[in-house]
């Protein structure tokens, strides 16, 4: 909802999965996929990492680091970009995860495909305390933006 914040996720705990889904953003949307999230806390930092969904062609955004763009490991690894469609038009994300490997496939091509136990750099030059994470929740993290999802598969694969 617009205005509104918070973070949405499984009940269920995963370590290796799959995640397929399609996403909508509203020019400037600002949303992320939590990766094996704790439950509370940051999903950003407390959980393996999010992976970011915005809309990074908008000029609010103009002035991101590369590690903050749609579907980088947010503060840790940078995404390719270019594969985005237009923003009110629904996109095709696959998130493939296994142990500390991390690929995200959009609209067919591969944008990220980072093993995070490899990463030294961080944001803010502070260790990401839960990068190491062997399991926990999938979810969405809310950003008060109105960023929609649909057709959500997730396959456990461990």
């Amino acid at each position: 909802t617009e205005g509104k914040g918070g973070h949405i996720y499984t009940t269920e705990l995963y370590g290796d999965f799959i995640v397929r889904l399609e996403f909508k953003r509203p020019p400037g949307g600002n949303s992320g996929l939590a990766i094996r999230y704790p439950g509370n806390g940051n999903p950003a930092c407390e959980g393996m990492c999010e992976l970011q969904v915005l809309d990074d062609t908008h000029d609010k955004h103009a002035e991101l680091e590369p590690w903050q763009y749609h579907g980088s490991a947010y503060g840790m690894v940078p995404a390719a970009r270019g594969y985005l469609r237009p923003t009110g038009e629904w996109n095709f994300q696959q998130v493939t995860v296994v142990g500390s490997q991390i690929q995200v496939e959009l609209n067919g091509y591969l944008i990220l495909d980072a093993d995070l136990a490899e990463v030294t750099d961080f944001m803010g030059g502070r260790p990401h305390p839960g990068k190491d994470r062997r399991r926990g929740h999938f979810g969405f993290a809310g950003h008060s933006d109105p960023v929609q999802f649909r057709n959500i598969s997730l396959k456990q694969l461990d």
